[in-house]
């Protein structure tokens, strides 16, 4: 990762206009005084991307990450450009096979951790064919 750069993106919002800007129509002829007060909505593209051209969405399949809140079905927001360090939850490749996991590195090696004690930590020193896709920056969960 030495010797990249990082690029922004251009994206500033899909807003066109505020809700301030948007004309509001009362039967009575007289505005509502809560409207002095309105705020502009929430555009999740704001609040949740970073850096819209290396992010993506990932959904989720299995339970390798239910102790850490990431359940079957769950979209994950995944940023490529977000740097790898320990303790974060990534997208890798391993052998061909995409997995959610937490990457723990120590001064000899690095593992890749499950949030289920069903599943096994996985050394990367045993593998030859690893990468990461990126970094798992936040999870939408269904109610």
């Amino acid at each position: 990762m030495e010797g990249e750069e990082f690029y922004g993106a251009a994206y500033k919002g899909s807003k066109q206009f505020s809700q301030q800007e948007v004309k509001t129509a009362n039967a009575t002829g007289f505005g509502a005084a809560a409207d002095d007060y309105m705020e502009r909505g929430i555009d999740l593209n704001e609040q949740l991307i970073r850096n819209k051209p290396a992010t993506f969405f990932f959904k989720m399949k299995g339970d390798a990450m239910k102790d850490a809140g990431i359940f079957d079905n769950d979209i994950l927001i995944v940023d490529r450009s977000v740097k790898l360090v320990n303790g974060k939850i990534i997208i890798a490749i391993l052998n061909g096979e995409l997995l959610v996991r937490r990457f723990h590195k120590n001064f000899s090696s690095a593992f890749l951790i499950p949030e289920n004690s069903r599943y096994k930590n996985i050394n990367l020193a045993e593998f030859t064919n690893f990468s990461v896709w990126g970094v798992v920056t936040y999870v939408i969960h269904p109610v």
